[in-house]
């Protein structure tokens, strides 16, 4: 009996031995789900592919006017931002972009009796552009394949937030690093934009006369931005991924700035607070020559705070924040990121402040307008002083002028041709009061920012140390 207790004895301390063993072996070839795969004790390097996935996003800006004409029309432009793989850059920006006009879509006909009514009888349609190739830094075509986010195609400018009170010591250093990023940020998108053939003001004021008529062709002004999402992805070849360049990847310091774009539409209108909201890097972060986070590494955040537009032109606001940082492999890390520029329809006047909170506001141009309506109205109600004067001129004018605010260039004839003094008076009055609800009584404006918009995003509550920035440096590797 106790020989028999002896070899079972034996026999499970070996077992547990192997057990051990085992595990050692696996625990050693197994990546640390506390490090970033590929860390510094790998002992081979990995080959990654350079490619730009499915769903990623080029940003277009056309640089000429377009006037539409008619389905398949050809549109030119370029690229308002560079495009990497991991951490190589692949496309630069300025690469010209090729494509053209998918669909042109119809208008409603409550649409068009309510445009007709305002004495506008080609009403603008709602155009579908396909992108569809590159011309690289070489001559080489590269062929893509495009599908135009929606509510993307507008004006864009690029919004910073508020400058704050400086502080000393190391939030003051913080703050000029801050600085410095949003100053970078600027002059990448001015840069951007000198591709643009502006037109001059005398094109502009043509424009603005010929939009006047009741029938007048559609134009897509020069510097439009469109949001192009690969259906197919792009393949440049592999590259290396050392166990020195994979030890780099980590969370960035304070201080740091990421370009990065939006995974979702955003709107004031529908999102409510604690909505999640989820962005990925446009562009590979560097601490030197080093690379900090690849390309297509996400940050994970939250709506913290909401109002939507409403009533006596009350804009819509939003707060967004970003907590958790996901490497390509997995990784999650917690950040405190807050949002320091984005893109914005340059309609919806939007304001960045220091803490990240965004809100439209309104132009301050409603004023005049609105006074100005008001005024001709008045003088509407002048005519018939003057005709009791013998002036038939100036009740002539007077009319018009009714005219002006109520049906532009068609009230203007009414009021010249049909010798009505009410019928001017009533049309100074429709002008004057549709000019008054609409810029101080109607609702206001919401916030929305389309999917794929740019933005800037700052790293904090990490570590003093050196602050890695967002561009590639001047040395690093390119390819075409």
């Amino acid at each position: 009996m106790a020989r028999g207790r002896m070899i079972s004895a034996v026999f499970l301390v070996c077992a547990w031995a192997s057990s051990v063993h085992c595990q050692d072996v696996v625990s050693a070839s197994t990546p640390s789900p506390t490090r970033p795969v590929g860390s510094a004790d790998a002992s081979t390097n990995e080959t990654i592919r350079l490619t730009v996935s499915r769903g990623a996003a080029l940003h277009v800006v056309l640089d000429k006017e377009v006037r539409i004409r008619n389905v398949g029309q050809p549109v030119h432009g370029r690229l308002a931002e560079p495009v990497y793989a991991f951490d190589r850059l692949v496309v630069p920006a300025g690469t010209e972009v090729t494509g053209r006009i998918a669909q042109l879509e119809g208008v409603s006909g409550g649409r068009r009796t309510l445009d007709a009514l305002n004495a506008d009888f080609t009403p603008p349609r709602r155009v579908q552009i396909r992108f569809d190739d590159l011309t690289l830094i070489d001559g080489r075509h590269l062929p893509i394949q495009t599908n135009v986010t929606l509510d993307s195609g507008q004006l864009i400018r690029f919004v910073t937030a508020g400058d704050g009170k400086k502080k000393g010591g190391v939030k003051g250093a913080a703050s000029e690093k801050a600085d410095q990023a949003k100053e970078e940020a600027k002059r990448e998108w001015n840069s951007a934009m000198k591709q643009v053939h502006e037109p001059g003001k005398l094109h502009k004021v043509i424009r603005y006369g010929i939009a006047q008529l009741p029938a007048h062709p559609q134009y897509i002004d020069a510097g439009t931005v469109y949001f192009a999402e690969l259906e197919r992805p792009l393949d440049f070849g592999t590259e290396t991924l050392t166990p020195e360049m994979a030890a780099s990847i980590n969370v960035p310091l304070s201080g740091s700035s990421v370009h990065a774009r939006l995974t979702t539409t955003l709107s004031s209108a529908t999102a409510q607070k604690g909505d999640p909201v989820e962005a990925v890097l446009s562009q590979p972060l560097f601490d030197g020559s080093h690379l900090v986070l690849p390309q297509e590494s996400r940050l994970k955040g939250s709506v913290v705070q909401v109002r939507p537009a409403r009533r006596l032109s009350r804009n819509g606001q939003l707060r967004i924040v970003f907590q958790e940082l996901v490497l390509p492999d997995g990784l999650e890390q917690k950040v405190e990121a807050t949002l320091m520029g984005i893109q914005s329809d340059a309609g919806q006047h939007v304001n960045l402040d220091s803490e990240g909170g965004t809100e439209a506001s309104s132009s301050k141009t409603r004023y005049l307008a609105t006074g100005i309506s008001v005024g001709l109205a008045f003088v509407s109600f002048q005519g018939d002083s003057d005709a009791r004067d013998g002036d038939v001129s100036g009740n002539t004018s007077n009319r018009a002028a009714g005219g002006i605010t109520g049906f532009k260039l068609v009230g203007i004839a009414l009021g010249i041709f049909v010798h009505s003094q009410p019928l001017g008076m009533a049309m100074g009055a429709y002008g004057a009061s549709t000019s008054v609800y609409s810029h101080f009584i109607a609702r206001g404006h919401d916030l929305v920012f389309p999917k794929n918009t740019a933005m800037e995003i700052a790293i904090g509550a990490r570590p003093s140390g050196p602050s890695p920035s967002s561009p590639r440096p001047p040395d690093a590797k390119s390819e075409n």
